[in-house]
């Protein structure tokens, strides 16, 4: 049976992530990819063109989460129960499937993505969620702590080492520290 374009797909995106992470981005070719993935160059050409549009491709789904979740926190109020309930949402998307990876990859090439479109729109997704965050109250130190409490999620990726954490451990820590921020800003109601 054959898999279907979809598939190959996914399977093209999970290879090319595992290497950008392993080796980075600049150091791997679409050659690599194909060689690992099995199929011939003119096969993964056939669904990407390019690594940017790899990268494009699984960033797509992850920025479609960001923007739902900048939606649904504007149209609820600026209160601290709205801040807690978005960064645990956006923490469940984060540590859900095939994410870890991806966070993974994004702290591993920074450099690269900021050459990228895929992640000059993350930036812009981080701070427009970050405003969220920080709704009604427009302090500098509001803003930071906006910015830190997500950073708080993503950190946690790689600043907590401990080699036996589970995914849900992490989460829980990120959470718990995020909050802290997050009590900070606005009115604690």
């Amino acid at each position: 049976m054959r898999e279907s374009t979809g598939g190959t797909r996914q399977r093209i995106q999970a290879v090319a992530l595992e290497l950008f992470t392993e080796q980075g981005y600049e150091k791997t070719s679409l050659r690599e990819i194909a060689e690992r993935l099995k199929v011939t160059k003119a096969a993964l050409y056939y669904h990407f063109k390019s690594k940017d549009e790899i990268v494009n491709s699984f960033v797509e789904d992850r920025l479609q989460r960001m923007d739902e979740l900048i939606d649904w926190a504007r149209s609820q109020p600026a209160t601290l129960a709205t801040r807690r309930t978005l960064i645990s949402r956006y923490a469940d998307a984060m540590f859900a499937s095939e994410q870890p990876s991806v966070m993974r990859f994004f702290e591993q090439n920074q450099t690269v993505l900021k050459s990228l479109s895929a992640g000059q729109q993350m930036r812009d997704r981080m701070l427009r969620l970050a405003d969220q965050l920080c709704r009604g109250d427009d302090t500098p130190a509001a803003q930071l702590r906006a910015t830190l409490t997500l950073f708080a999620v993503h950190s946690s990726w790689f600043a907590v080492r401990a080699p036996d954490i589970t995914d849900d451990e992490r989460k829980k820590i990120a959470l718990e520290v995020a909050d802290e921020l997050l009590a900070k800003i606005g009115n604690a109601d």
